[in-house]
């Protein structure tokens, strides 16, 4: 579910594969490298030229580090790596590290830290641990890539606007608005310039469309170049050592305490690790072809960074702005990536003098239209739907205000601590019932969650019966003594508590001295509503043996757990409905109203039939049923309920002749039904066959569902209890195929589907069940 957080450009259509199939010849490998991985890799090498070296300018490294980390990116991390389609080079989200860095240990220094952490990875990848790097919330690592994005820009605003950057991001902050005010001539056009071009290229109208073809900072450095050029500004601009060989700088050592130095290695390695880790998962998203191999890609990631450092140039991952292009532009194989690495170097070779009439300023404005993409508003909402939005901006403003580190840890903390808060969430509601309180607690119940408790609790007087439902996956020591205390407490001052485990028996297992230590693994998927071949594996056996295994397992999982409910209802039973409802095996009543022991009085029959009062055939069940209902339990309301695909029905609308005497005799109480369903589709017996049959058999069994409401009104007993407002009549009907219920409406004129209950978020409980919601009738 990781890659669900990530955020990718729009999905292409591709369906890339690895040029690793061996089952493919060697001409239909060079031939699809030529028509899809060539042109993909010039696209992706005029996305990166910029963007290396903007952020090797960010950085303050040497411009020639970033285009050697995008040859190393895109040469080893491409044919070593397991992502067949990611693009590796010089990656914004190191942008700040590799600057503090560099002010702390100078540049060379850097070089052998970045070769330290190629390392690093290198092991990881070789101990298989890429998947953990998964664990850490994508809240922290979208908010840490916003601040550092942040930080980004509020540095090179500065350099927009003529100026330089501060030390930090807040000093920045500060300072900006000194800066925006002093004149500041070429310097800023040339910056505003290179932000509006990225602003509008993706907007262009019209015939202007075709423009976008070109790649957006590509076309953006073209055109601050150009203008810089033709108007003869004499601005800074990037400076490129004479021969590019001897822009290699050979690592060393850094200086200071190795303490200092071993936590700089292993923040590179992680944060460069898991910014690859998860542009991989992205960019699987992207297309339907191999998908990456973690492991691989963690070490390909680190022998790309080793070789970087040891020739001087910056940190490598995985990116996911050259990726998403590399995808878009068609690429099939890692060829792709590969190429555009050699692309980078032959153009650093061979056009130098280019490359240098870029301005600085143009770069800058760049680098602020990157750091403020950076803060992805899409992530926010994301995580805001998933209740993490506060991780993200706390470990965003963490990060501007107090440094990377510090905001990654303070980010982490806020994360862990919301994890914690939902996994030992309790819900404890109290209520007072018939001459007894009623106590709920659901949740895992620790430590964190005795407060609550108790506080709960405490509201129930003394010397009253209790009933206190323990609906909870984990209970710890102290959530015990809270408990128990309070219980020995309670029937000391008279009370009495009953307490029920409808989960586990975790408060049962404590006090006889025997606790468990973890929560116990389910013994499988809890179907309770399943057919019986649904839930048990093998050889079917005799239908007896799975009614006592049926019996069985009620003993073993259910009895104890209802039987404080079943003691109280022993006494006598009292339903609120009468429920009437067809034999068929397919309809569960208590399943389709979750209802409970001592909620329906059910009458089950072929076809949900009502016979008329004192009908010919005369039938005692029915009447008998309903009389007792009506007259000795006194419920509130009869309901009628039909269910598609009818067999009682099929064979009324057959002409009622089954072969079986009994049977047929029964379903002439059917007749009136059939009659109505005539009448209300304006069909004759000959017109009839015309209509589709299901459709027939349908609206059949609606209609009659409604008939047997109005047999039920022949009774005296409900006749007169339903006008004086003592009964209610009510029609349903459950379309099987669909699981869906349906009620009829007051007027007896069409049924309306049942709509489901929407749960709100962040409560604890869902708001009751209104009555009247429907849909447009069926």
């Amino acid at each position: 579910m990781r890659d669900r957080l990530l955020s990718a450009s729009p999905e292409p259509p591709a369906h890339p594969r690895d040029d690793r199939n061996d089952q493919d010849p060697p001409r239909a490998v060079l031939k699809r490298v030529l028509r899809a991985d060539v042109p993909a890799s010039l696209v992706v090498f005029l996305v990166a030229v910029p963007l290396s070296l903007g952020i090797a300018v960010a950085s303050g490294a040497p411009i020639m580090a970033g285009l050697i980390a995008a040859v190393v990116g895109g040469v080893v991390a491409g044919a070593a790596g397991g992502s067949p389609l990611q693009v590796s080079g010089p990656a914004a989200g190191l942008t700040v590290i590799v600057a503090e860095l560099v002010a702390t240990y100078g540049w060379r220094a850097t070089c052998a830290i970045t070769l330290l952490a190629g390392l690093v990875q290198i092991a990881l990848g070789t101990l298989r641990v890429a998947r953990a790097a998964l664990a850490i919330s994508p809240a922290v690592i979208h908010g840490m890539l916003a601040g550092i994005g942040v930080v980004i820009a509020l540095a090179q605003l500065h350099v927009v606007l003529g100026g330089s950057p501060q030390s930090s991001a807040v000093d920045n902050l500060l300072e900006l608005p000194g800066q925006v005010v002093r004149n500041h001539g070429a310097t800023v056009l040339l910056g505003l310039l290179t932000i509006a071009v990225l602003l509008v290229w993706s907007r262009l109208p019209g015939p202007l469309r075709r423009l976008r073809t070109v790649p957006a900072p590509l076309a953006a450095i073209a055109a601050a170049t150009a203008l810089a050029a033709l108007a003869d500004w004499q601005v800074p601009r990037v400076r490129l050592p004479a021969d590019p060989l001897s822009g290699l700088a050979l690592p060393t050592l850094p200086s200071g305490g190795w303490h200092a130095i071993t936590v700089s290695v292993l923040t590179v390695a992680l944060v460069a690790s898991v910014e690859s880790l998860l542009c991989a998962v992205a960019v699987d998203r992207m297309h339907d072809g191999r998908k990456a191999r973690l492991d691989r890609e963690l070490t390909g990631q680190g022998a790309a960074n080793a070789v970087s450092g040891l020739l001087g140039g910056l940190p490598v991952a995985g990116v996911i702005v050259r990726s998403s292009a590399n995808v878009r532009a068609g690429a099939r194989s890692r060829a792709s990536a590969v190429m555009h690495g050699v692309w980078v170097l032959v153009f650093t070779v061979a056009f130098a003098p280019l490359i240098e009439q870029i301005p600085l300023a143009a770069l800058a404005g760049l680098l602020v239209f990157i750091g403020f993409k950076m803060v992805s508003l899409a992530h926010l909402r994301n995580l805001r739907r998933h209740g993490e939005a506060y991780v993200y901006v706390i470990t965003l403003a963490g990060v501007v205000t107090l440094g990377l580190m510090e905001g990654v840890l303070l980010g982490l903390g806020v994360a862990l601590a919301g994890s914690l808060r939902r996994l030992t969430r309790v819900d404890v509601r109290v209520e007072q019932g018939d001459g007894k309180w009623h106590a709920v607690v659901e949740g895992s119940l620790t430590c964190l969650g005795v407060p609550q408790v108790t506080a709960a609790l405490r509201r129930i007087p003394r010397g009253v019966p209790v009933d206190l439902d323990l609906n909870v996956d984990f209970m710890d020591h102290a959530a015990f003594e809270a408990i128990h205390a309070w219980r020995l407490g309670h029937e000391q001052s008279g009370g009495q508590v009953d307490i029920d485990e409808v989960h586990e028996d975790w408060y049962e297992l404590a006090a006889t001295g025997v606790p468990p230590v973890r929560k116990s693994p389910p013994g499988g998927i809890a179907r309770w509503w399943a057919p019986w071949p649904s839930r048990r594996r093998g050889a079917p056996g005799r239908a007896s043996s799975l009614l006592v295994a049926g019996a069985r397992e009620y003993q073993t999982d259910t009895a104890r757990r209802i039987r404080p409910l079943m003691r109280s209802l022993a006494p006598r039973q009292r339903p609120t409905s009468l429920f009437i409802t067809c034999a068929d095996s397919r309809v569960v009543p208590n399943l389709i109203t979750a209802s409970g022991p001592g909620d329906l009085f059910t009458v089950r029959n072929v076809g949900n039939l009502v016979p008329r009062y004192r009908s010919e055939p005369a039938d005692d069940s029915v009447t008998a049923a309903v009389e007792f209902a009506v007259r000795e339990l006194g419920v509130a309301s009869i309901t009628v309920c039909g269910h598609s695909r009818c067999g009682a029905m099929t064979a009324v609308l057959g002409g009622g002749e089954t072969g079986m005497v009994r049977l047929d005799r029964w379903l002439e109480h059917a007749h009136h039904s059939l009659a109505r369903f005539l009448a209300s589709s304006a069909l004759d017996a000959d017109e009839l066959g015309r209509e589709d049959a299901a459709s027939a058999l349908d609206r059949l069994c609606r209609a009659n569902v409604v008939q047997q409401l109005d047999n039920l009104l022949t009774y005296p007993d409900v006749r007169t209890r339903v006008a004086e407002g003592r009964l209610e009549l009510v029609g349903m009907y459950y379309d099987i195929a669909n699981a869906q219920m349906y009620v009829l409406d007051r007027n007896g004129e069409a049924f309306h589907p049942v709509t489901e209950r929407r749960p709100l978020l962040r409560r604890a409980r869902r708001r009751p069940r209104r009555t009247g919601e429907f849909h447009e009738p069926v």
